[in-house]
C-alpha cells in the first residue's frame, strides 16, 4: 500500500465510505507509485509495478504515478482530476505523469506534464486511452489493465519497440438473412429477371415455329 509524505494517512480498510477523488485530492504527495484507492489491484500487481517503475525514473528520470479510484465526484472527467492531482502534488510538473483507472465509468486518463507527454506521444496517449482501458476494464481485469498500461508507456520512455495494444474480442455474429430494406431493394430486380425469362420462353418458341413453318 502507498505511502505519503506531510502524514497523510492511507488506511482504506478503516473508511466507511467508497473510495473516490476526494480520498487521492486529500493524501499528500505520494513517496511510492502506487495509489490503488479503488482496491483492485492485487499483492503481486503492486509489487511489480513499484519495481518496474522505480527503474524507470532510475533509467530515465521519467516518474509515472499508477493511481485507480472507484468514482468521479467533483472533476468532469478522469483527465480534469489526473492534471488536478499532479498540480498537487509537483506544483509545476515537467517529467512526471500519472495512469488514472476510474473503476466504476472503466474509463481513465493517461497525463502528465509537457516534457512526459511529449516523450510518450499523443499516439500512445490515445491508444493507452482508447484501448487498453476501456477493453481490459470492461472485463474487470484492472490488473492486467495496469500492467500492460505501463509496459508500453515504459517502452516508450525507454526508447524500446512498444507492445501492441490489446485487442477487443470479435463477439459479434454474422447475419445470415436479409434485412426488409434489402428485400425490398431486390423486388424490383427479381421481378424483371422473371418476367424477361417468361417473355424468353414464350418468344422463342414462336420464332423457331415461324422459322420452320417458313422453310416449308
Amino acid at each position: 500500500m502507498a505511502e505519503f509524505r506531510n502524514d497523510a494517512r492511507y488506511d482504506r480498510d478503516s473508511v466507511d465510505h467508497a473510495p473516490s477523488e476526494a480520498d487521492l485530492v486529500g493524501d499528500g504527495t505520494p513517496t511510492e507509485y502506487i495509489i490503488d484507492d479503488a482496491k483492485v489491484l492485487n499483492r503481486t500487481t503492486r509489487s511489480e509495478l513499484g519495481s518496474r517503475l522505480k527503474s524507470l525514473e532510475e533509467a530515465t528520470g521519467y516518474r509515472l504515478e499508477v493511481a485507480t479510484v472507484r468514482k468521479l465526484e467533483v472533476e468532469p472527467d478522469a483527465f480534469a482530476l489526473g492534471d488536478k492531482l499532479l498540480g498537487k502534488w509537483y506544483g509545476q510538473p515537467d517529467k512526471q505523469g500519472i495512469l488514472l483507472i476510474v473503476t466504476t465509468g472503466k474509463d481513465g486518463a493517461l497525463t502528465g506534464g509537457p516534457a512526459f507527454v511529449k516523450a510518450v506521444g499523443e499516439d500512445l496517449v490515445d491508444s493507452v486511452v482508447g484501448e487498453n482501458i476501456p477493453i481490459l476494464t470492461e472485463q474487470e481485469k484492472y490488473n492486467a489493465t495496469v500492467l500492460s498500461s505501463v509496459e508500453r508507456i515504459a517502452a516508450r520512455l525507454e526508447g524500446k519497440e512498444v507492445p501492441a495494444a490489446p485487442q477487443r474480442a470479435d463477439t459479434e455474429r454474422r447475419r445470415t438473412y436479409k434485412t426488409k430494406a434489402e428485400t425490398e431493394q431486390k423486388k424490383p430486380v427479381t421481378s424483371t429477371i422473371v418476367l424477361t425469362l417468361l417473355a424468353i420462353s414464350f418468344v422463342v418458341p414462336m420464332l423457331q415455329y415461324f422459322g420452320y413453318t417458313n422453310k416449308d
